[in-house]
């Protein structure tokens, strides 16, 4: 009996730690992380010089086989002049390697910045990243999707795709952090939230 409930409680514990690893995203009102990295252009995007210019609408996505954030920068890519107009630019960051960064702009015809986090810097710094579980692994690869081979160096890590923005003073005035990766916000409540 000892050893069931030794047994019970260590699951328990187990359970509790694996739980806190999940990334929590950063929260409103925190200070958004600086960041660099090259986009498709091969300029160089640092978030300290464009909050010099306005607000940041910061994207992390899954990758250019996902069709749910194809679908997603594609509508943001559609309302970029409604977003210029309220005096914001949208940057988005992948772990796929810059090859697949074309594929994205083809699909979505995305003239605005997209990122590759080498290293995961960037998703680590906003707590996005986690490693796709084996069974998930298994079941992109039966579909004919490598991440592994997608994303390079960066192995099996996706982010959690969400989107904040940024003021600024480099505050994040908003939050979308969704593990599901089919649900990400209207383009009305970015705009909404653009005006706040």
């Amino acid at each position: 009996m000892k050893k069931a409930i030794s047994f019970l409680l260590l699951l328990h514990l187990v359970c509790l730690l694996a739980a806190q690893e999940a990334p929590e995203g950063l929260f409103i009102n925190s200070k958004a992380p600086d960041f660099k990295a090259k986009d498709q252009y091969g300029k160089e995007v640092r978030l300290k010089d464009l909050l010099k210019n306005g607000k940041v609408i910061l994207i992390f996505y899954r990758g250019q086989w996902c069709p749910y954030c194809n679908k997603y920068l594609k509508k943001l890519e559609d309302s970029l002049q409604l977003i210029k107009d309220k005096g914001a630019v949208v940057v988005a960051i992948t772990p796929e390697l810059p090859e697949n960064i074309s594929k994205t702009v083809e699909k979505t015809g995305a003239d605005y910045s997209i990122l590759y986090d080498e290293g995961l810097k960037i998703m680590k710094a906003y707590d996005v990243e986690f490693e796709i579980p084996e069974n998930v692994q298994t079941r992109y690869r039966n579909s004919g999707i490598r991440i592994d081979e997608n994303n390079g160096k960066n192995g099996n890590f996706l982010p959690i795709p969400a989107t904040y923005i940024i003021d600024k003073e480099a505050n994040i005035t908003y939050r979308f952090f969704q593990a599901d990766y089919k649900k990400r916000p209207s383009i009305k409540e970015i705009l909404d939230n653009l005006e706040k």
